[in-house]
């Protein structure tokens, strides 16, 4: 009995820290901004809408129990509008991005081996969840705000799993 009783310490303690650290798991989770105001005069940096704003604290609750190291944003006011409630949440400052240079950021959040949350925007997020699995993705369409693409890394492999939302938005 006592036999057993080390080996499974060993298993446990010694052979699981091994496996780990051999078998780094991490994911980085993406999303589009959410809705967005629709504006008469075409503003570049429109802010989110009323269900927008439900659908930033949504995603807030859905990655509660989720241990971010960080939060990525672009640098507009409805990705950083939809990324704040999650940072809020959690304690945490977003960190900005360029999304004219996405190769550059999938090689910094592969590199860092860390789980985030990336906010994007319809022409930007696929894109970059394709960069991170190694496949080519396209943007998607405007009207799209449900998706939650999900990129679990083991190793040096990645997987694409994309999630939809269960929101409703509350009028």
């Amino acid at each position: 009995m006592k036999y057993y009783v080390i080996i499974f310490l060993f298993m446990a303690t010694g052979f699981g820290s091994y496996a780990q650290e051999d078998n780094q798991i991490f994911t980085i989770y993406l999303v589009r901004h959410a809705e967005k105001q629709v504006s008469a005069d075409g503003s570049k940096d429109p802010s989110l809408t009323p269900c927008g704003q439900q659908r930033a604290e949504s995603l807030a609750g859905f990655l509660r129990q989720v241990n971010l190291a960080s939060i990525y944003s672009t640098d507009y006011t409805r990705t950083r509008d939809t990324a704040q409630p999650t940072a809020s949440a959690k304690g945490m400052e977003l960190k900005m991005y360029d999304p004219r240079a996405l190769k550059d950021f999938a090689e910094l959040l592969l590199d860092r081996r860390q789980d985030v949350l990336v906010v994007g925007h319809s022409n930007t997020t696929a894109v970059l969840a394709g960069l991170l699995v190694g496949e080519e993705m396209g943007s998607f369409d405007e009207s799209i705000y449900n998706r939650i693409y999900q990129v679990v890394v083991s190793n040096t492999q990645g997987r694409l799993h994309i999630l939809e939302s269960a929101f409703v938005c509350v009028k």
